[in-house]
């Protein structure tokens, strides 16, 4: 995707890779996103945010008199730009939505004798509930903690909802005068684009829209920059075909470039990345998550994405798919293929005394097995047509996927690799 910069006369508007900047008096980035999180990846480091803490820092550490002064004016030049509270982002996909909060925790006494009541109960709510109305979810172990964006201390909450209920949650932002601490938010995915009226006519609220790949892009090497709570935010299973010894180990994004991106969604896209801003879309596939919760919801009744994964870890995908052993009776020796590679998958759905013998367990741990087998087969040829290590984006099915790697062996056993 090509690079897309634009500037007014003034020099005072940039458009970098999709997202948004502001420059100061001096010509310093400074992020300006109405209150979203989406921030420009052109002042040097993953996102101008990281940036404008550097400087705080450098106000204190650095340099002559002189020096000094002129960074702490582009401190203060950043503080009075920075957008107000509340700060968050929203990736709108075609299941679910995905919300990430900033939720300061550095807010001073007079700060808070200040802040609207409003602004208040929407901290409030979000910050004290795990579960809103009967599915939106609070994903409490995935909180990045201690996190400092535009100079401030906070953590970062990440919540999701189905997006079938999206219109529930643009009547919370009419409710909660929402429009009367911003005019804008920022937000990501094809509900961006499918949503906008609605957010503007029900809500009074406009969507700032970024694209979605870029943003996937500078999130992951966000993310491997600030950590999981001191912990890497990728890792990798060492020894996936030995139960016993099968270990999860921390990867280093350090220098990961060429990598292939793996983004599960409701479908699949396969981007080739050879640097932070350049990038390729190499394949996709239409069988991703959507397709998982679609086909558990009509073969076995269920209703939402946890009850379908939960009842995916109970089952047994054996009774349901074919095995190289069911057809040769062992191994593939020849081909290297084990008896207990997937030949195909439903394949013992043909057989009425089969069909009557499996449980809804069965055929929701099956249809994990398939859809994620489908996804590694695709992703494995790619990144050997383009050379590249292969990161997963972290999804809810890649999550799910965890309670199945041992038993199925995703990354080696495929039947027609």
């Amino acid at each position: 995707m090509e690079n897309a910069e634009t500037s007014d006369q003034n020099g005072a508007t940039r458009y970098v890779n999709g997202f948004h900047t502001l420059q100061s008096d001096d010509g310093e980035c400074i992020p300006s996103n109405g209150g979203g999180l989406g921030a420009s990846d052109s002042c040097g480091g993953h996102n101008g945010i990281e940036h404008f803490h550097h400087l705080h820092q450098d106000v204190h550490n650095n340099g002559s008199p002189a020096k000094r002064c002129r960074l702490r004016r582009r401190v203060d030049s950043g503080k009075k730009n920075r957008p107000p509270f509340p700060w968050f982002g929203m990736d709108i996909g075609g299941t679910l939505v995905k919300l990430v909060y900033f939720e300061p925790k550095d807010i001073t006494a007079e700060e808070e004798q200040e802040e609207v009541e409003s602004l208040k109960s929407i901290r409030r709510y979000l910050t004290s509930n795990v579960a809103y109305g009967n599915t939106g979810i609070r994903d409490v172990h995935l909180e990045l903690k201690n996190l400092t964006m535009c100079g401030r201390k906070g953590n970062l909450h990440f919540i999701r909802f189905p997006t079938q209920d999206m219109h529930r949650f643009i009547q919370m932002g009419r409710d909660k005068n929402f429009s009367s601490l911003h005019t804008t938010l920022c937000a990501t995915g094809g509900g961006a684009y499918k949503f906008e009226d609605d957010f503007r006519t029900v809500a009074g609220l406009e969507l700032q829209k970024l694209d979605e790949l870029d943003c996937l892009i500078q999130g992951l090497l966000y993310v491997d920059s600030v950590r999981f709570n001191d912990h890497p935010g990728c890792y990798f299973f060492q020894n996936p075909s030995e139960p016993e010894n099968c270990v999860k180990r921390p990867f280093s994004l350090e220098n990961p470039f060429p990598m292939l991106l793996v983004n599960i969604g409701s479908g699949v896209s396969i981007l080739a990345v050879y640097s932070k801003d350049d990038y390729k879309r190499v394949t996709g596939t239409s069988l991703g998550g959507g397709t998982f919760l679609g086909l558990c919801c009509l073969l076995t009744g269920c209703e939402t994405f946890e009850e379908a994964l939960e009842m995916a870890a109970k089952g047994d995908s054996t009774n349901v798919d074919k095995l190289v052993k069911d057809i040769y009776g062992g191994d593939y020796e020849r081909f290297g293929l084990q008896g207990s590679a997937v030949a195909s998958s439903f394949g013992h759905m043909m057989s009425k005394e089969k069909r009557d013998s499996i449980s809804k367990e069965d055929l929701a741990r099956a249809t994990l097995v398939t859809i994620t087998n489908n996804i590694g087969s695709i992703a494995r040829m790619c990144a050997v047509n383009e050379c590249c290590l292969v990161p997963w984006r972290s999804s809810s099915i890649v999550q799910g996927y965890h309670s199945t790697l041992n038993s199925h062996k995703m990354d080696k056993h495929f039947f027609f690799s």
